[in-house]
């Protein structure tokens, strides 16, 4: 078994003046290392494409996690769908990922924007074999990994952009495969990089879309553990061995919270180092500490990173500010966010005195809360988390 994982991240705009999307997005992990992505387009815009954008993405993941064949998919769609009375077609187009082992990738493909593959840092042509199916033209195609490989499906919204605009045919594939060639060395995550393309796209549209427009990425890259210790022990004898745990583990280290980094430079025989510079007004400097990667303040800190977390999992709008500012919440965000893929916390259940004040929000004054959504969030975006409490 390889070390390699995948990244997966999508985001959409809607048609101008609806308020529902007729695109869908469904990803069902088969197992650890086997997961099925669908993008579907349905017909048209609003409620009635978003129904069939969803019933097809959701049938078609179903069935192939469960791993039954293209051809039986296609023939469940066909039979299962309403036919639009106006067009006479049944169903919405769509692209399948198979990602199989994180070893190679099936992709399968029905009138959809062909998917993109960079590698190496430029386009890759990868084969395609033509299947006909109850009358429908599929592509497929079977693609050995390669480590920082980046797949980028869209639905037809993305080379639509510009019509008539900024563009008298739109943006053409050539032009989005230059735009994303220049982004694949920048180490931003999958939904960071269909985050920037759907701005882009809303940026040719005017700010008013004449279609739903969706890109959904996936990253391929290689494990990286992450460990984060959160808060004191309840129990002070339990300091060492808390700690000795901590630092037994592979990969980075960050430290939250200031009695927390000061029980770690006892234990390291080390000399913590706070910084009096604020990189923002309204979260506590970092501190260095020899042998730790990151150390930064607890709470006020942490609290940051989940609300940077929720809008990540959102519309991602505040990815600019932890992608560029240097203060220790968005330090956190871009090692838990880019770097990591699996973390472990190492949460001390101690009372801080500091934060029972009952005039401070409860998110403040309950930790735990906070581990508890941090993680879920994590999970969300495809990490691997365990929690452990002392």
């Amino acid at each position: 078994m390889n070390n390699l994982c995948a990244d997966i991240g999508y985001k959409s705009i809607y048609h101008y003046g609806e308020e529902l999307c007729g695109d869908h997005v469904d990803i069902v992990e088969q197992d650890e290392n086997s997961t099925v992505v669908v993008l579907a387009d349905g017909l048209g815009s609003g409620v009635k494409a978003s129904i069939l954008s969803t019933l097809t993405s959701k049938i078609i993941s179903t069935m192939m996690a469960a791993g039954l064949s293209i051809e039986e998919c296609v023939s469940t769609i066909a039979a299962t769908l309403p036919v639009c009375s106006v067009r006479g077609v049944a169903y919405s187009t769509f692209t399948i990922i198979h990602i199989k082992n994180n070893d190679t990738a099936d992709i399968i493909q029905y009138d959809n924007p062909h998917v993109i593959l960079i590698r190496n840092n430029e386009n890759y042509v990868y084969p395609e074999m033509e299947m006909n199916i109850d009358g429908k033209r599929i592509y497929k195609s079977t693609i050995k990994l390669c480590e920082n490989d980046i797949f980028i499906a869209m639905s037809d919204g993305c080379p639509h952009a510009g019509i008539g605009i900024g563009y008298n045919f739109g943006w053409k594939r050539e032009e989005i495969i230059e735009f994303m060639e220049a982004l694949s060395n920048c180490g931003y995550t999958s939904k960071t990089l269909s985050t920037i393309l759907i701005d882009e796209c809303n940026k040719l549209y005017g700010g008013e879309p004449g279609d739903d427009a969706t890109a959904c990425v996936i990253k391929i890259r290689r494990r990286e553990p992450m460990n984060i210790l959160f808060g004191p022990p309840s129990n002070r004898n339990d300091c060492n061995r808390m700690m000795s745990l901590f630092f037994s583990k592979e990969g980075k280290h960050i430290i939250c919270g200031g009695t927390t980094s000061s029980i770690a430079a006892k234990f390291l025989r080390r000399p913590l180092r706070p910084s009096l510079n604020f990189e923002s007004s309204d979260i506590p400097p970092i501190a260095e500490l020899e042998g730790v990667d990151l150390v930064t303040e607890g709470v006020i800190t942490v609290n940051r990173v989940l609300e940077y977390a929720r809008d990540y999992l959102d519309k991602n709008e505040c990815y600019e500010k932890w992608n560029f500012k240097r203060d220790g919440a968005a330090l956190i965000s871009r090692l838990l966010f880019e770097e990591a893929t699996d973390i472990n916390f190492y949460v001390g259940r101690a009372i801080n005195p500091a934060h029972q004040n009952p005039d401070l929000p409860i998110n403040f004054s309950i930790k735990m809360n906070l581990v508890e959504e941090l993680s879920a969030c994590l999970k969300k975006m495809g990490k691997r988390i365990k929690v452990s409490y002392f």
